[in-house]
């Protein structure tokens, strides 16, 4: 059994990368004339390069098809994971995924695919909401942000790696053009099925089954290096036994019980991290989709223009278009932002419990808010209408700008990414696994992904029509949006780097504290350092760097449990 935590990680995480492929899987391959003749609506042209593909209200029930069925996985989640484990659940949904990929490679017809599409959404809901989840139960809090944003990474480098397969499978000959990479795309879920087998369940699970023995024996594993009597691993146990025995006492929890008044402000908190990381702007800045030229082989012997234009992917090559940047340049220019993307989380990974939650979604959204309100000003300051039929025949290319000002819209782009990837990315996957109680947490991180898969649906059927309607106002929007959860952010999310997941529940029943909301959100600090020391046993040294009783009380108390442990 695996018990190193960085492993632990970079299997799980897999689950997030599966997410990525699925995402490029299909924003890659679209609207290349082999897909696009193969699904025609109606008789196929003898130009192969005139085929229209399927009727666009057809293709945006194809693409919706993946985000729909991820919210529909991410609220059973909570179900299957607090059945079957964490371990478990995710294995679930790696063989969900093969089934929806060995579908959608050999879709004959659109519903088939539709079908393939759902399945594969399924999954992707599963372990976007569970891998966090069984992550954060397992890490040690001074390392728990840096291995649970690690699913933004992995997201980030499916993204990338499926888009460049996906882009050189385009120019095959046939159904292979598209078949390859949606076969390819089954390989991580083989080896994430594989390699789970391997890996521990999460001792809060096993815990709360009753199952201490396993639970004490993955703690030794995994925090104890072996040693069964490390403090940290007693003191650990001892905490994760008091929570267990205090919610027996508690009738098994629904999705009601997160609405009641003691449960509300963490709901809405997880639901809105969610929400929020949606609403950033990240659609409009950061979506791929556009024209693109190239040659293809026979029997598409000649140029023709490729429209990676869908309505869940990315859409960035739009703002490209009203930049003046076209064909082949549009692509390397889009494409920039998926090695932005991937290289900017790492920062947040190697630091984000020393930073803390708090000031990186603060400062986050503060730097977001300034590139879109920036873009918003440039192209109504130099900017002018494209005409009814905009850039290059692209409707959603409604703005253009030339010039120096074109330029200044593209670093503005490429400096939202860096800005976004750092810090909602990853820290929208980090936070709702932590604020909640271990009886509830399995349904609480299923509602709030459930709310990020409802608004990745909503937002992808908004962006391309605002682009046409509102054009460069559509910037203003997501801006808004930006200050408004700076507010909210300030106002109500509380630090919880370098606490133990049975303290932050601490925090919100704080009896000190504001009813209903605990100790308020701008009065919460990083204690990654106490933990740090907690961690190697250094109880002394973490006493003193606890300022107040709360800490003493809490040490004491675990001290006494760990007697009770030991015997």
């Amino acid at each position: 059994m695996i018990g190193n935590i960085y492993a632990i990680a970079a299997v799980a995480i897999i689950g997030g990368g599966l997410f990525g492929f699925d995402i490029s899987s299909m924003s890659a391959i679209i609207s290349i004339p082999q897909y696009k003749c193969y699904f025609q609506a109606g008789p196929i042209p003898s130009d192969p390069s005139e085929c229209t593909g399927p009727e666009s209200s057809v293709q945006g029930g194809i693409t919706a098809a993946m985000p729909g069925g991820s919210w529909l996985g991410a609220l059973c989640s909570g179900f299957i994971s607090d059945i079957f484990g964490r371990k478990k659940s995710i294995m679930i949904g790696a063989v969900i995924w093969w089934i929806g990929s060995t579908i959608i490679c050999a879709a004959q017809n659109v519903p088939m695919l539709v079908v393939g599409r759902i399945i594969n959404g399924f999954c992707v809901g599963i372990c976007s909401a569970q891998v966090p989840v069984y992550i954060s139960e397992l890490a040690p809090p001074s390392k728990r942000g840096r291995l649970v944003g690690a699913q933004q990474w992995a997201i980030t480098w499916g993204i990338m790696i499926m888009f460049y397969i996906s882009y050189g499978s385009s120019f095959l000959d046939g159904t292979a053009a598209f078949r390859v990479p949606w076969g390819l795309q089954m390989i991580p879920a083989i080896g994430l099925f594989c390699a789970m087998f391997f890996l521990p369940e999460s001792p809060r699970w096993l815990g709360r089954k009753d199952r201490w023995d396993e639970a004490h024996a993955v703690l030794t594993l995994v925090h104890g290096k072996g040693d069964s009597n490390s403090p940290f691993v007693l003191r650990e146990l001892a905490e994760i036994r008091e929570m267990v025995n205090f919610e027996k006492n508690n009738s098994d929890v629904t999705y009601l019980e997160l609405l009641k008044p003691h449960m509300i402000n963490r709901t809405h908190i997880g639901v809105f991290t969610q929400i929020w990381s949606q609403l950033t702007g990240m659609n409009v800045m950061s979506k791929f989709g556009g024209p693109l030229i190239v040659t293809t082989k026979k029997p598409f012997k000649k140029q023709v223009k490729i429209d990676f234009s869908a309505p869940l992917v990315y859409y960035i090559t739009y703002v490209f278009l009203m930049a003046g940047v076209k064909g082949n340049a549009n692509l390397l220019a889009s494409s920039i932002q998926y090695v932005i993307n991937v290289l900017m989380t790492i920062p947040a990974l190697l630091y984000i419990d020393r930073w803390g939650r708090r000031p990186t979604l603060l400062i986050g959204s503060t730097l977001m808010m300034t590139w879109l309100f920036a873009n918003a000003g440039i192209l109504a300051s130099y900017g002018h209408w494209a005409g009814p039929t905009g850039v290059q025949n692209t409707k959603e290319a409604s703005w253009e700008v030339t010039g120096a000002p074109s330029k200044a819209v593209i670093a503005c782009s490429y400096l939202f990414v860096a800005s976004y990837a750092p810090t909602w990315g990853p820290v929208s996957w980090i936070y709702p696994p932590e604020l909640y109680p271990l009886r509830v947490r399995g349904k609480a991180v299923a509602l709030a992904t459930s709310a990020n898969w409802a608004f990745n649906f909503a937002l992808g059927y908004f962006v391309p029509p605002a682009f046409v309607n509102i054009k460069w106002q559509t910037y203003l929007v997501f801006g808004v949006f930006c200050l408004a959860m700076t507010v909210h952010a300030f106002f109500m999310f509380p630090e919880t780097a370098g606490k133990t997941l049975e303290e932050v529940v601490d925090i919100f029943e704080d009896p000190d504290g504001i009813r209903y909301v605990g100790t308020p959100a701008w009065k919460t600090r990083v204690s990654t350092k106490r933990t740090a020391l907690l961690e190697r046993g250094r109880f002394e040294e973490a006493g003193k760097e606890e300022k107040g009783t709360s800490f003493h009380e809490s040490l004491d108390r675990s001290g006494s449990e760990t007697v009770e442990v030991k015997a």
